[in-house]
């Protein structure tokens, strides 16, 4: 008998294929990793290589170049997320009525082209509008492509599948610093600068991208169309996810909303996420302008390169520790143990940066091993998805709450206690990092808390679902015993027909 991929041991030994899963099943799942991982992934790299581009490029000449002196780089940074800001619910909220194939691509492109407006700016200015613009066309990208990751796998194989999506983040921060040291070859050739160069070559890169979601990406699965899929995976595709507990899409209303910003899950996980991703931000920029201002200070081109490889180091290292812990909270069956180890390790490096008086080696173990705790934060997005598993329209906009929270922080902290004229000491950026540190420790118990108190009172549990199939799009769910009180505002217990339209 030759060779099953889909029975391989070795998949079921690390846990990508759980032993007790069918061969039909093992066949789904490793398509769904091909049509939405590949697109989601390179998507995401390619807009984490825009995005942070301009602080490689920044530290590549742009700075002299556009004169961006003072805290004019916290300033573009803010333009940029109040961008963000603006669409984060929007967007969510029209992918929940949009066919995500043609919703995300259409926005990759329009990120793409103002990407390449910023290789030709003359200003500040002109540089702020574009990064402003850059901010509102690359919102779907993460919340979106997260969203409906997170509607098509079960509950042990989010872990994994996350971090396989979140390793696209770190990776592209590194190709940009080794694609910033490749555009440097190219200084002076069409009479642009180097680091303008950076900014055509990621425009290069991404628009090609967003044709593989035109023709490969798939919507949630009650409204998938996908000619990849044959009628009967479509049909176990819910089936898997109903007894998971997963509930399909009921469509967008007002009282979505409602429930939205009555679930607990919406505020403990927006509080607790933003801890998290809040943290570690002195492995970002700080150690950028730390290796730029204190070990590199000549800024000659060989200082140059040595900064933007350097930089790439704790990017790493969270890619490592992002699937060592994916696939250990996965074996686990929770996500609250692993994010505790990281936020220990947090606060006694953020601890030892406060102190600042100490050999630059260990000022350099504390950065890396912040860049370290980058990879299980995105554990508390699958810990999300579980935990709102009965609603599909609230997991989907609570996302983008969650998400809007990290980009209004991510707008204001870096004016309020990152601030760039402090760098490399950051005293308020320490103290900070200190107090919420152990702040984020203290609050993990609290959704364990809430969540045994759910399943205690029977909130949110679908007892006994039977799937019927009627026809290639259609599904009917005779649902005998079901929600709690507070979802049958969500839909009337009885029978639910999911139609595809």
């Amino acid at each position: 008998m030759g060779f099953d991929y889909f029975m391989n041991p070795v998949a079921e030994k690390i846990g990508w294929f759980p032993k007790h899963m069918p061969r039909e099943e093992r066949v789904l799942v490793h398509k769904l990793d091909l049509l939405i991982l590949v697109f989601a992934c390179f998507s995401t790299w390619a807009n984490t290589l825009d995005v942070n581009a301009i602080y490689n490029a920044y530290v590549s000449g742009m700075l002299d170049d556009l004169q961006l002196y003072g805290n004019r780089l916290n300033y573009l940074n803010a333009v940029y997320f109040i961008g963000t800001i603006i669409f984060q619910i929007p967007s969510n909220a029209l992918l929940t009525v949009l066919p995500a194939e043609y919703y995300i691509p259409t926005f990759e492109v329009l990120w793409g082209l103002f990407t390449l407006g910023t290789a030709f700016v003359k200003n500040y200015n002109q540089l702020m509008v574009m990064r402003f613009f850059v901010g509102v066309t690359s919102t779907p990208c993460w919340v979106c492509n997260v969203a409906i990751l997170n509607s098509w796998y079960r509950k042990q194989e989010l872990g994994k599948r996350n971090a396989v999506y979140y390793c696209t983040w770190p990776l592209g921060s590194m190709f940009s610093g080794y694609l910033q040291n490749a555009c440097l070859t190219l200084d002076g050739v069409g009479g642009l600068q180097g680091w303008r160069w950076l900014f055509i070559m990621c425009t290069v890169i991404t628009l090609p991208i967003s044709f593989i979601g035109v023709f490969f990406f798939p919507n949630v699965p009650s409204k998938c169309k996908s000619r990849w899929l044959t009628p009967r995976e479509k049909e176990l595709a819910q089936t898997r996810l109903l007894e998971e507990g997963f509930a399909p899409s009921v469509g967008l209303s007002w009282k979505v909303m409602k429930r939205v910003f009555t679930a607990w899950q919406t505020w403990v996980f927006f509080i607790l996420a933003n801890l998290f991703w809040q943290t570690p931000y002195a492995a970002g920029t700080p150690y950028l302008l730390w290796l730029n201002d204190v070990l590199f200070p000549a800024q000659t081109t060989a200082d140059i390169n040595m900064v933007n490889n350097l930089s790439t180091a704790g990017m790493a290292i969270s890619i490592v520790s992002a699937m060592f812990f994916a696939f250990y909270s996965d074996w686990r069956g929770n996500r609250w143990d692993s994010m505790f180890v990281a936020g220990i390790l947090v606060l006694v490096c953020n601890i030892i940066l406060l102190i600042w008086n100490v050999s630059n080696a260990a000022k350099f173990f504390a950065f890396i091993a912040l860049g370290f705790c980058n990879g299980p934060i995105n554990l508390v997005i699958a810990w999300v998805a579980e935990s709102l598993a009965h609603d599909l329209e609230v997991r989907t906009i609570a996302l983008a709450v969650i998400n809007m929270g990290w980009a209004i922080l991510a707008l204001v902290l870096p004016l309020a206690v990152w601030q760039t004229v402090d760098a490399p000491r950051y005293w308020v950026g320490y103290i900070f990092s200190v107090a919420i540190s152990a702040l984020e420790v203290i609050m993990i118990p609290v959704p364990i808390y809430m969540e045994r108190r759910d399943k205690r009172l029977g909130l949110h549990q679908i007892e006994k679902i039977s799937v019927v199939s009627t026809g290639l799009d259609d599904v009917s769910l005779d649902v005998e015993k079901s929600f709690s009180a507070n979802d049958a505002e969500k839909k009337d217990i009885g029978v639910v027909t999911v139609t595809e339209v």
